[in-house]
């Protein structure tokens, strides 16, 4: 992709204002950092639903403004089959409830309450949705990949993340 060019989209149709500079390569600079956080965002995801851990993910990339991890998720999404309707509403999922099930609303519910702790905490309601749709186990996992994401989120806003060139499933975080 050249400056100014979409992807997918021939150069002569639009012009596009041009990429942004990264400000750092974190797994350059820090690769035991990243190597840390790779590890941990395998262990929690594990026993999450794939498709349920992407919506996840979308929502939260979706509150921070992380385009890099918005392009990914989203298209890791697509990859393993999500529509391109259910991730269209996410952002709106409150008066699209009907696009999701009781549990991936809970998980969606808690998603924001962890990813925004503007009263500085994770209401009783919202936990107590969560944890009527997930054991124990489930919900300590679905907790951690939450947070995970928020930290994936954060680090791609901080170093400037340039989205737009991930293939699905070359990376997974």
């Amino acid at each position: 992709m050249t400056t100014g060019e979409a992807i997918g989209t021939p150069a002569h149709t639009h012009t596009y204002a041009p990429e942004h500079t990264p400000r750092l390569a974190m797994a350059k600079l820090a690769p035991e950092v990243y190597k840390a956080m790779v590890r941990l965002d395998a262990a929690a995801r594990h026993g999450v639903d794939p498709t349920l851990l992407e919506l996840v993910k979308i929502r939260a990339s979706q509150i921070n403004h992380c385009a890099f991890c918005l392009d990914m998720h989203t298209k890791d999404a697509l990859a393993a089959g999500e529509s391109v309707e259910r991730i269209i509403q996410l952002s709106a999922w409150e008066e699209s409830r009907h696009f999701y099930t009781p549990k991936e609303i809970a998980a969606i519910e808690l998603t924001e309450a962890i990813t925004v702790l503007t009263d500085g905490f994770v209401p009783d309601a919202v936990y107590e949705g969560a944890a009527a749709h997930f054991d124990e186990t489930e919900l300590a996992h679905l907790i951690a990949a939450i947070t995970v994401i928020n930290s994936w989120n954060r680090f791609s806003v901080a170093a400037r993340a340039v989205p737009g060139h991930y293939t699905p499933g070359s990376l997974k975080s």
